[in-house]
């Protein structure tokens, strides 16, 4: 008997975060076989490796930071599938920049408004309930999304991005910065080398229904499904 693929979605569940009740009328329907686990992020532990795919969803600032930080990190090192949305996308960036890039105090300045580095900054103009043109990085994996097309428009719920201070270090790194808005703003980033890493500052389940998947959610999937299938 073949084993039904793990995901792991990890975030707080709230009424107060319109993704999380997309999510809930989405999830039954993303793929008959599989295996969904939503974690609170204070339950977070070493078995997240155990998943075929982690989705960290909206809703920063988590209960514990930590513990997302460590599935990002567990999903980066260990060639597990990573979709990240809105705080799955800033979370990525402050995982790669402390860990990869050695910037041990970056920072989202939720946590900490007197942050030495300020990573995660309020956005020049919010984008809560917005719909906005994202610009596609020609040959990135997000761009092999949407077939044919060098931009999209796409539906965000964020007041926070990646301080434009940091954002030369981070196109230095091996970690791209994949889609642009119209102001060349980082609004998603990918590791071209692992088998699936995207974050992205939109959020494809707020455009997504049952009978409508979004193609960046659809891909994930699909990466899911192939490490299920490559770990038995």
């Amino acid at each position: 008997m073949t084993a039904r693929p793990r995901l792991a979605v990890v975030g707080d569940r709230s009424d107060r975060v319109p993704a999380h009740g997309k999510l809930a009328d989405l999830i039954p329907h993303l793929q008959t076989d599989l295996d969904v686990h939503w974690m609170a992020s204070d339950t977070v532990g070493d078995a997240i490796a155990d998943y075929d795919g982690i989705w960290v969803v909206p809703g920063s600032p988590y209960a514990d930071q930590a513990r997302v930080l460590h599935a990002i990190r567990t999903a980066r090192t260990c060639g597990i599938p990573y979709l990240g949305t809105c705080g799955g996308f800033q979370h990525a960036l402050i995982e790669y920049t402390r860990n990869v890039l050695g910037i041990t105090d970056a920072e989202d300045v939720q946590y900490d408004a007197d942050a030495a580095t300020p990573l995660i900054v309020p956005l020049a103009c919010s984008l809560v309930g917005e719909t906005a043109p994202l610009h596609l990085s020609p040959g990135s994996r997000l761009a092999s999304v949407y077939p044919g097309r060098e931009s999209v428009v796409e539906t965000y719920h964020c007041k926070y991005g990646l301080n434009p201070t940091y954002v030369d270090a981070v196109q230095a790194s091996s970690l791209h910065i994949s889609g642009w808005d119209s102001e060349k703003a980082p609004r998603a980033i990918e590791l071209p080398d692992h088998p699936f890493f995207i974050g992205t500052l939109f959020q494809p389940e707020l455009s997504s229904s049952p009978a409508d998947v979004h193609p960046l959610i659809e891909a994930f999937l699909a990466a899911v499904t192939r490490r299920s299938q490559h770990s038995l």
